[in-house]
Order: C-alpha cells, then structure tokens, then sequence
C-alpha cells in the first residue's frame, strides 16, 4: 500500500529542481496528456511532417489503456478505423508469436480475443511496450512526469491564442498548436475554456437518461432489500458505512456529482507468477459491512467481471452493488488541487485493497467466496514499479469542454444530425454508480447508472474538439470534449480517444498551414484527409 502510494505521489507532484533545465524548442503541435489518444495525436503530427512535443503528466504512456483497462470497450469493430485500428493489429501481431503465451497456453480459439485483423483484448504490459516502440520510430519527443502548473501563471496566452504552458517543475512548453489530451481536461481548464462538471438536467439537452436517474438504476443495483442502518431498523444508530444519508433530487435534474472511479486490477491466477492480495495499512472491515450484509442475505456474484486476457490474466471491473467502484468518493477530483487529488487516488487504493482482503480473509465471508478470492492475486509481471497494483486510477469523467456544439443524447441516438463528422463512436451509454441512498422504503439503493445501447454507430462532430472561437483560437481538446454527461458515457471509450485524437492532430496541421484558428479549418480538407488515412467517418445500419 505505502509503496504504491509513493508512487502515485511522485508521478503527480513536482519533479525535482533539477529537472527543470532547458526548456525544449517550440514545436508545431504540444499535446499535454499523454493517454493513448494524446499519443495517437503525437504518432499523427509526425506522421505529417511536424514537430511533435508529448508532455506526460506522469513517467508512462498509455493511459488506462495501460493501466488494466485491457478488456477493451470497442462496441462496433467496425467503426474503428485509423490509427486506432493499427493499435489493435499490433496486439494480434504480437499475440501470433508462439512465444508471447509464456504463462498460459494459447486459447485454442480466440474468437471474443480477435476480429478484423485485431486483437482486442492484451495484457497492459504488451499495450505499453507497443506505444513506447511506436512513439520512438516515429520521433516523437516525450517529456515524462511534468504535471501542468495549474496556477494563475501556469498557461501563457496572448488574446486567444495559447503561447506556452509551464509544468511544476518549471519547464515550459510552447508551440504552434496545443492539444489536451488529458481525462481532466486540465489544460483547457487553464487556458479558460468553458467547461462542465457532473450531471446535466434532461431539460438543458433535450434528453431522457441524463442528470439523476434513481428509477433507470436498474443494473449494478441491489437486488434483495438490504436495510441500511447500523442496527437493522433503527435509523437513530446511523447508517452503514459507505451509504450517504443525502437524499436524492429528483429524476432527470442536475446535478455536480461524478460517475464512480475505479482502479481496473490485472490479477491472475497463475501460481508462478502471482503475488498475494496486499492488507493495506489501517484495514477497516467495517467499511464492507453492507457487502457483509448484502451476502448474509444470499448475493454471491462478486466475481462476475474477472475478464479473461492473455497469459491467465484477467481484468477486474466493477460489477453489482457493491463492487470495486468506489460510489462516492471522488466528487471533488475533477476541480482539485494535486494534493486533493492524490488523497481521492489514495483512499480508493485503501478501499480496493481492503475490499480483496476483506473477500480473502474475513471469516463472516462465505467459505466458498474466500476459497475463490484466495486463488486470485496481483501479477508479478505488471505494474512492477508499484508492487502490481496500476500507477493509475481510472477516471471514468471529469470535466467536459462546453464548446459551441456539445454531443447530446439526440446525436448519439442518431435522433438529431452530426455536422462535420471525425470519427465514430458505438458503445451504449454507459454511466456507472453516481452515490448510494436510502430509498423512500427504507432500503439501501445506489443511483446513476445507466446502460443503454445507442442502436447503431454514430459520428463525432468536430466542432466538439474545438473551444468557443472567443476562448482559443489554437487548442483541441478530443479526450475531455463537449459532450452531455449521458453522451460522454457512450464516447469516453479508449479506442474513440484514440480516434479523435488522430483527428485532432489531423486538424492541427491543417489550422498550422493555412495559419488559421482551429474554428476555421477547412472541413472538406480534413475529411479527405482523414479518409485518405482510414478513418470511419459513416458506416451503414447494418454493418
């Protein structure tokens, strides 16, 4: 546990003094975050001809997509295309040597592993080594562990124009053209573009499963009547932990509450290559009380979402009630200072940790739970630096460009036109748990969770990975893009970050040679362009 939260600390504080020497030469395209889709942007500036700079908030690349989320959320395969769709037949080209299957043997069939050429589903390990050997044949220049300055001085404009960013390390960063490609959206944030958090009322959108949604909570739901209180059925002994006595508003209005973060695990049940379940310091047991009493009533399906990857590996989500989502606990991460933020990132360690432990370990659980839990462990070939736990939480959304367009539930349902389209999306709309309440009968219910498919590929606009013209005439922000809280949910999927991310750089060079704001690039020019390179702009009904 303290390892791994040592790690956390020094990936987000201020490097050391001296590591802020020369600052790097400007180049023609910065991209703070480097995600997979800022390093999708990165491989695609230099794919075309310019000067790339890549500054990593933290010493890796990847994103969650290196960080356990490996059970890809792809939707329609086919309307994957680009340079995302090349990450994916890296994958499989790696996984057709024989000698990549060292801690399991091959699946005789893979058919839910390939499609198209692709594999979908890696080990976090092999998604990092891919990048990193991309990044580097393409000469892109990366700067590690450089947290944006997110202070008064931390941006440098002039007018509308974005000049340089500084990290807290002191080093400055500047440019032709600028893209944000963090989750945070923490350089936009700091450059002053309009932005939101947490839930929109149904009303602002025109939509129907955006804002608080208690009745659609259908799914990850309580599926027995658990009582929430200390003492079953006294309300004056207080509630459970982990259970907010806030009560709800109503269905469909607003909201600033934040959809559940999560560390997605890489665990195995390989003997030889697995490492035992950490206790983390200052256990609590009663903090799984409600989980305790939800199995004292029969639930037994904790182990629903150990998702098969290669090696004998598999990847941990969330599933049910109460799971690895830590419902609650990170409304104050997307607007936080560093040290807020590494304390939500530390608490969630401490509650996932606990939770396996309290699964393996605890004698009120089932017999049979603790046997199964006990087979499990970290893998000893991950995440090495920190013990096999990953370096990164995963924030499912933090905040959202408000930009002059905003993808809404209309234009993902295909209910309403797209203008100007860059990519593809087709994933449902997914939201996960936003708090756990007491209902009006007594009983212990979470809120926010949403599933819905979409019903067929949509496009992204791209007049949604551009500001305001009146707030940055050089900056694209295509991970934390103007988007409904209920339509990010169906967009914030790896592989679309990746997708727009190539756009954007796409964009960038175009705005770069016709010395024109982002606003103004010429659409015919870019849809050519990213057509040309194999971008899915349209896919029919059907396919």
């Amino acid at each position: 546990m303290r390892s791994v939260l040592l790690a956390s600390a020094a990936l987000l504080a201020a490097s050391a003094p001296a590591m802020a020497r020369q600052a790097p030469p400007p180049a023609d395209i910065v991209i703070y975050g480097c995600t997979a889709g800022g390093v999708m942007a990165a491989i695609e500036g230099r794919r075309l001809g310019r000067s790339v700079t890549l500054v990593c908030r933290d010493a890796y690349l990847g994103g969650m997509t290196t960080n356990g989320l490996s059970w890809s959320d792809t939707g329609n395969h086919r309307a994957i295309g680009g340079l995302a769709l090349e990450f994916y037949r890296r994958v499989k080209r790696h996984y057709d040597d024989p000698g990549a299957w060292n801690h399991a043997p091959r699946p005789a069939r893979a058919d839910n592993f390939i499609d198209d050429g692709a594999m979908w589903q890696f080990e976090p390990k092999v998604a990092e080594r891919i990048l990193e050997d991309w990044v580097r044949s393409a000469g892109v220049r990366v700067e590690r562990s450089q947290p944006l300055d997110r202070g008064r001085h931390g941006v440098e404009r002039r007018g509308a124009t974005l000049v340089a960013f500084r990290s807290k390390a002191g080093r400055r960063f500047a440019g032709r053209m600028f893209i944000d490609a963090s989750y945070e959206g923490d350089l936009m944030a700091a450059a002053g573009v309009s932005f939101a958090v947490g839930r929109e009322a149904n009303a602002t959108y025109g939509e129907t499963l955006n804002g608080v949604q208690l009745g659609k909570t259908t799914n990850h739901q309580f599926t027995l009547d658990i009582d929430p209180y200390r003492i079953p059925g006294d309300p004056g002994s207080g509630l459970l932990p982990r259970i907010s006595a806030e009560k709800p508003a109503p269905d469909g209005s607003a909201d600033t509450k934040i959809q559940a973060y999560t560390y997605r695990l890489c665990l195995t049940d390989v003997a030889s290559n697995r490492l035992p379940l950490p206790k983390p310091a200052g256990y609590d047991a009663s903090q799984y009380a409600l989980l305790q009493r939800y199995m004292d009533a029969g639930y037994r399906n904790f182990f629903q979402k150990f998702d098969r990857i290669p090696n004998g590996k598999a990847d941990v989500n969330n599933f049910g009630a109460f799971s690895t989502d830590n419902i609650g606990r990170n409304y104050r991460y997307p607007q936080g200072s560093d040290a807020e933020r590494q304390a939500i990132a530390g608490e969630h360690v401490r509650y996932q940790q606990g939770l396996l432990w309290f699964m393996a370990h605890d004698p009120h659980v089932p017999a049979e739970t603790r046997a199964e839990m006990g087979r499990w462990g970290l893998c000893r070939d991950e995440f090495t630096a920190s013990a096999g736990w990953p370096r990164e939480m995963y924030v499912r959304e933090a905040r959202r460009m408000v930009s002059d367009f905003v993808m809404a539930e209309p234009q993902v349902r295909g209910l309403q036109p797209t203008p100007r389209p860059i990519g593809m999306g087709s994933y449902q709309m997914d939201s996960h748990n936003t708090q756990r309440i007491v209902d009006a009968q007594g009983h212990v219910r979470n809120e926010g969770n949403i599933e819905v498919p979409v019903g067929h590929a949509y496009p992204i606009s791209y007049d949604a990975i551009v500001p305001k013209r009146k707030e940055a005439h050089n900056l694209l922000v295509p991970v934390a893009l103007s988007a409904s809280h209920i339509a990010y949910g169906t967009i914030r999927m790896e592989p679309v970050f990746m997708i727009l991310g190539q756009s954007a750089a796409a964009a960038a060079d175009l705005a770069i040679e016709g010395e024109l704001p982002v606003q103004a690039v010429p659409y015919a020019q870019l849809r050519q362009r990213l057509v040309a390179e194999g971008q899915i702009l349209t896919l029919e009904k059907g396919l």
